[in-house]
């Protein structure tokens, strides 16, 4: 049985695996691996660490919503329209770079090395913004990921919006397959010679439909 659901704060655990895949999309390695330069068991415990973070960026659980399968987390995702979110990133971090146990000096050279993400950020005036998506390899091409985003889609329609958009690394063809077969169309997309040297592929794609 298929249960869709508000994340609560019990669900940061999950989120941490699924903030650290969605930065990584297809390619081995992400923006969080970039930036934190520690093994993926570090890095997803500090993803964790975000989701839960007293400052309330992109990363908060308070904006995902979780797909579960007989009671197993399956997927999940965020939704959100504030850009603001976006901006509150670097002071985000500071709680989890603490209590990981970086000095101030490590801490401090994180936000520098992530900041290529910005040569690329792209964004449709108004739309509901939908982000840090993903699925068990298990539950792929099962409909949960649709459904997810049938949810969220419906979410962001009773809240008064009519546009949503979704983006993703230029490459990653399993998750624009998946995005197209739930309506979206391409919208966009945004590369620069940063975004290539840090990750290996050239940018970002957005999509996007109306709702």
């Amino acid at each position: 049985m298929l249960k869709i659901r508000p994340a609560r704060t019990d669900d940061s655990d999950f989120l941490a695996w699924v903030i650290f895949t969605a930065a990584r999309g297809h390619l081995k390695r992400g923006w969080f691996d970039v930036v934190l330069q520690r093994d993926e068991a570090f890095c997803i415990d500090y993803c964790g660490k975000l989701a839960s973070a007293a400052v309330r960026s992109w990363w908060h659980w308070s904006l995902f919503s979780v797909a579960e399968v007989y009671g197993r987390r399956a997927a999940a995702l965020c939704g959100f329209a504030d850009e603001s979110l976006y901006g509150a990133s670097s002071a985000a971090m500071a709680e989890p770079s603490q209590k990981m146990g970086l000095s101030e000096e490590a801490h401090a050279q994180l936000w520098p090395r992530g900041a290529f993400i910005l040569s690329c950020a792209t964004s449709e005036a108004g739309a509901w913004v939908i982000e840090n998506m993903a699925t068990l390899p298990e539950y792929r091409g099962t409909g949960v990921a649709q459904a997810l985003l049938n949810y969220e889609l419906d979410r962001a329609r009773v809240a008064g919006y009519r546009r949503a958009q979704i983006s993703f690394f230029v490459g990653n063809q399993r998750a624009e397959h998946a995005y197209i077969n739930a309506g979206f169309r391409f919208s966009g997309e945004k590369c620069s010679p940063e975004f290539q040297s840090n990750l290996g592929v050239s940018g970002l794609r957005r999509l996007a439909r109306d709702i």
